[in-house]
């Protein structure tokens, strides 16, 4: 089963704003490479919270559900780049 399953619909505007957000992090180089994860994983759920709709607890659960969607497809189109 794929986590983007658990998304809920009106949340998946988030991933690619979290995935911009993350390009222009990383652009500004004030901020560490290892660092862009956890800003996004604070965003996403940030966001979430803000899109209101569900309990608190299940807009926690989607922020980091985004945020990890966002990361891992990041990651696995960089690693598949990669030659080895």
């Amino acid at each position: 089963m794929k986590i983007i399953t658990y998304v809920v619909q009106n949340r998946l505007i988030l991933i690619p704003v979290l995935y911009i957000l993350g390009i222009f992090i990383k652009n500004t180089q004030f901020v560490k490479d290892k660092y862009i994860p956890i800003i996004l994983l604070i965003l996403g759920v940030i966001f979430s919270v803000l899109m209101s709709g569900n309990t608190i607890i299940d807009n926690i659960i989607q922020g980091i559900l985004v945020s990890g969607v966002t990361v891992f497809g990041h990651q696995i189109t960089k690693q598949m780049r990669k030659d080895e």
